[in-house]
């Protein structure tokens, strides 16, 4: 389903037993560190893939686009993108040291070919120059994000007039949740909004043109941002 102008994102973490608990606990969803980062980003790669193929099916940019992943994780979303752009370039950034690494070795070959570059940086301050993108994405790491609608802006700054920028995540603020991932949003603090509150934020950073999808039988969500009005 898709709804104009409208939206919102949210990730849940999942947990099985104990072990999974500890990983997810010890790894710091927030800024993944140490063995148990790396063990919880191996385990993100495969358990947000789904959810990453759906919102990327909203991305339509050139063979040769310039494209940005927003807190790349443990890197497959970095790989998806590269499969899109087979001419074109991607860029991953993340503020833990343990994702830029991650995200380095699960794509060596298309780092080392060029065709992907990982850098360390926050969505606060980015190093790029206006306008630099065709289309930039975040997969279930807003609810993070340091002064959300501050960063946001950023996003909008290097997002070219002509480019999308797409938020994508399993959850979003609806009475529908399950338990589990209510129990989650309290247990990490995660950021969780209505799909008003989003289309809200959005336009305040700028965007011109705001989407809402949203899949029927689940709690995914794709927010989609614009510069300009599109017909």
């Amino acid at each position: 389903m898709s709804v104009k102008n409208g939206e919102v994102i949210m990730h849940s973490i999942e947990a099985d037993d104990t072990e999974e608990i500890d990983i997810t606990e010890m790894g710091n969803p927030a800024k993944p560190q140490g063995k148990y980062g790396e063990m919880m980003l191996d385990r993100m790669n495969e358990s947000h893939s789904a959810v990453t193929e759906w919102g990327l099916s909203y991305l339509t940019v050139a063979d040769d686009a310039k494209l940005l992943d927003i807190g790349c994780g443990g890197g497959a979303t970095l790989a998806k993108l590269a499969g899109i752009v087979r001419s074109g370039k991607v860029y991953g950034i993340d503020y833990s040291d343990v994702s830029v690494r991650k995200s380095k070795e699960y794509n060596k070959d298309l780092v080392g070919s060029g065709r992907i570059e990982v850098l360390k940086g926050s969505v606060s301050d980015m190093m790029f120059e206006d306008g630099t993108f065709d289309g930039i994405v975040t997969v279930e790491s807003f609810y993070f994000w340091p002064d959300p609608e501050e960063s946001l802006k950023e996003v909008r700054r290097v997002l070219k007039d002509t480019g999308t920028f797409l938020l994508i995540a399993d959850i979003y603020d609806t009475e529908e949740l399950p338990d589990k991932a209510v129990e989650n949003i309290r247990k990490y603090g995660l950021r969780n909004l209505k799909p008003e509150e989003f289309r809200d934020m959005f336009m305040k950073a700028g965007f011109s043109d705001v989407s809402v999808h949203l899949k029927d039988g689940t709690t995914w969500i794709c927010v989609e941002g614009r510069g300009i009005e599109t017909t």
